[in-house]
């Protein structure tokens, strides 16, 4: 006599890296997909992490400053991360992904 078969329905099998668009379930990548590799990585390290400066990410990702801009600048336009002014310091702003 086999064991037997586990049976999972398609919302206990997927996890938040991998969310399929059937059934109608929307990819939350799916407005990262076509921006450069700069965008995808800095977006996938707000992931990890909930929020982080402009330095915090150059620092994480290994990335330049300016190309960590243009990154940020690229997802905003995406609508994908959220910003708001540090309440420890004024001149910063802290970015978290907002998908």
């Amino acid at each position: 006599m086999s064991a037997p078969e586990a049976i999972h329905t398609e919302e206990e099998v997927q996890t938040d890296e991998d969310v399929h668009t059937e059934g109608g379930v929307a990819d939350r990548w799916e407005p990262v997909r076509d921006l450069p590799p700069s965008a995808k990585l800095v977006a996938k390290v707000l992931d990890y992490n909930d929020t982080l400066t402009q330095s915090e990410l150059a620092e994480e990702t290994l990335l330049p400053p300016r190309t960590v801009r243009y990154a940020l600048s690229r997802l905003e336009e995406e609508d994908v991360v959220d910003s708001r002014f540090s309440f420890a310091d004024a001149r910063k702003r802290l970015y978290s992904l907002g998908i």
